[in-house]
């Protein structure tokens, strides 16, 4: 299986920017479709973003599209998430997850511990 670690949350302003990084480790030869999710207190999981196994193809949760921006660099087993103009709605735990098959949620089944990101008012 592969092994996920976030990494780059932390607490910010309305308006600011924040990047974070999900590193790759363990089983990394097969290709994979990376994912961003979040989970908001009392709230279920929710897609944010996903990208295709060589990043030529990109998903966005309508909440953060012209906002966020997800990317890959393979080369270092490392997927991206540029958060750009965030919001009080935002706050959540991040994570990362990783499928081996489709870019259909249900096949995001290995997940990283998750990053607090908190965007205050």
């Amino acid at each position: 299986q592969v092994q996920l670690v976030e990494s780059g949350g932390g607490l910010v302003q309305a308006g600011d920017s924040l990047r974070l990084s999900c590193a790759a480790s363990g089983r990394t030869r097969s290709s994979y479709a990376m994912g961003w999710f979040r989970q908001a207190p009392g709230k279920e999981r929710e897609f944010v973003a996903i990208i295709s196994r060589m990043g030529s193809s990109t998903r966005y949760a309508d909440s953060v599209k012209g906002r966020f921006t997800i990317s890959r660099d393979n080369a270092k087993n490392t997927v991206y998430l540029q958060m750009n103009s965030l919001k009080p709605e935002d706050t959540a735990v991040y994570y990362c997850a990783a499928s081996l098959l489709t870019m259909m949620v249900s096949d995001f089944n290995s997940w990283g511990q998750g990053t607090q990101v908190s965007v205050s008012s």
